[in-house]
């Protein structure tokens, strides 16, 4: 019991780790921020549909990010949240491996915009920051985090042994 406790506790600990790794080098791309957000993390929101220690991963890294990358406090709370529930939609959603990334898509375009608009004072209404945070998703999570979620998918008893594996 303690074994499969700590298993989960490092797979988590390595998944937040990994998407703070790939957030900064989307920063250092100068990918991570504003209207038009491109950050590879959000691959890794399709990681709940294959262990459950990807929701508090994923959870942690993007707290992590956005503390390390000096955002607005809001971004920080909502931000983290959106990718929580994002985590969260995708292990319901665990047994469609095809629909993994639609719940991070939408709770980042739903969420996100109006922290660009209030904590950033950005100047574009919310229809075109919804367009644009929901494009940046589409290509992270949608694009980018299928590609992986498929690329997994035969090997997710090695790699995440004891865990749920979808089925498509």
């Amino acid at each position: 019991m303690i074994n499969k406790r700590l298993a989960q506790l490092t797979r988590g600990a390595l998944i937040a780790a990994l998407y703070v790794v790939l957030t900064w080098l989307a920063n250092q791309l100068g990918l991570a921020n504003g209207a038009i957000q491109l950050r590879f993390s959000e691959a890794l929101t399709v990681l709940p549909a294959f262990s459950t220690a990807a929701v508090p991963g994923l959870t942690l890294g993007c707290l992590l990010s956005n503390l390390l990358m000096g955002v607005s406090v809001w971004d920080i709370l909502f931000g983290t949240l959106a990718t929580l529930l994002g985590a969260i939609g995708t292990h319901l959603l665990r047994r469609h491996l095809y629909l993994a990334a639609l719940p991070p898509i939408l709770a980042n375009t739903l969420i996100i915009p109006p922290v660009l608009r209030l904590a950033y004072g950005l100047p574009e209404g919310l229809p075109y920051l919804m367009l644009t945070v929901g494009i940046g998703e589409l290509l992270s999570c949608g694009i980018l985090g299928t590609m992986l979620a498929y690329a997994l998918r035969p090997r997710a008893r090695r790699i995440f042994p004891g865990s749920i594996h979808p089925i498509v």
